[in-house]
C-alpha cells in the first residue's frame, strides 16, 4: 500500500494570506486546491497549480458550499441538483487552470461542511457523485460513512482518508471546527502510525475506532502545519 500525504491549500484570497503553501508543497503528494467558494480566487488558484507542477504534486479540486464568509464551515440546505451544479462549476474552474499548465485533474475532495454533510446525507453524497462522474476522477472520503457507501455504490473510485491534524469524536465522527488549533506533531504522527499499522483512529476520549487510510491530510491553515507535515511524512515512510 502506497500511502500519500495530501493538503487542503490555495486558500488565500486577494491580499489576505492563509497558510504556507510554498513551504508545504515539497512535503506532500497531492494538493486539494480551493476553488473560490470558501476561499481562493483565480490568481491564487493558478499559482497553486503552478507550484504543484513545479514540485511534482498531483492536484485535486476542493469544492465547497458557497460560503466565503464562513470559510465553507457552516452547513447549508441545498438540493442534490444544487450540490452537483455547484461542484461542477468549481471543479470546472480548476480544470481550466490545470489545462493551462498541461496537468490532469487527479481527484475531488469536498471541503468543510460539504464533506461532513456528504458523510451523513445520501442526497448530498449523490450530488457529489453526480459531479465526479462528469470529470471521471476518484473521490477522497472517510470509511464507515456515506462517502464509502454511496461513492462505491455509484462505481466511483473511493480513496479512504485519515486526518492527521483534526480531532475525532468517539465512534469516528470528524470534528469540524471553524478554526484549527496547533497540534503536537509527535502525537499526530503517532496517530497516523496507528491508523496505518492497526487500522484504528483515536478519538478525543482516547477510544479507538476503525479507519481506512490510503491518504493522510494535513491542513495548510493549521498553525504549525509544516511541523506536522514533516513529522507525519517521516513517520509514514515505511508505508510510502
Amino acid at each position: 500500500m502506497n500511502v500519500t500525504l495530501n493538503c487542503d491549500m490555495g486558500e488565500s484570497f486577494g491580499l489576505y494570506r492563509l497558510g504556507d503553501d510554498a513551504g508545504m508543497m515539497p512535503l506532500i503528494d497531492a494538493a486539494n486546491v480551493a476553488c473560490g467558494f470558501h476561499a481562493s480566487d483565480p490568481n491564487h488558484m493558478r499559482i497553486t497549480v503552478q507550484r504543484a507542477k513545479a514540485n511534482g504534486v498531483k492536484v485535486g479540486a476542493h469544492p465547497s458550499l458557497p460560503d466565503l464568509q464562513g470559510f465553507g464551515r457552516r452547513e447549508m440546505k441545498m438540493s442534490r441538483e444544487e450540490i452537483a451544479n455547484s461542484v461542477i462549476y468549481q471543479v470546472g474552474a480548476l480544470v481550466g487552470f490545470l489545462k493551462a499548465e498541461d496537468m490532469p485533474l487527479h481527484h475531488i475532495k469536498p471541503h468543510g461542511s460539504l464533506y461532513g454533510m456528504a458523510a451523513r446525507q445520501e442526497d448530498v453524497a449523490h450530488g457529489i457523485c453526480d459531479a465526479a462522474e462528469v470529470f471521471g476522477v476518484p473521490l477522497f472520503g472517510m470509511t464507515g460513512t456515506k462517502h464509502e457507501e454511496i461513492y462505491q455504490q455509484r462505481g466511483i473510485a473511493f480513496v479512504p482518508e485519515f486526518y492527521a491534524d483534526l480531532d475525532y469524536a468517539p465512534g469516528g465522527v470528524l470534528i469540524v471546527t471553524r478554526e484549527h488549533e496547533a497540534k503536537d506533531p509527535a502525537l499526530m504522527a503517532e496517530r497516523c502510525i496507528r491508523a496505518l499499522a492497526d487500522k484504528k483512529g483515536t478519538a478525543v476520549d482516547d477510544s479507538l475506532f476503525p479507519v481506512g487510510c490510503e491518504t493522510i491530510c494535513v491542513h495548510s491553515d493549521t498553525p504549525n502545519a509544516i511541523d506536522i507535515a514533516k513529522a507525519v511524512r517521516s513517520a509514514i515512510a515505511p508505508w510510502r
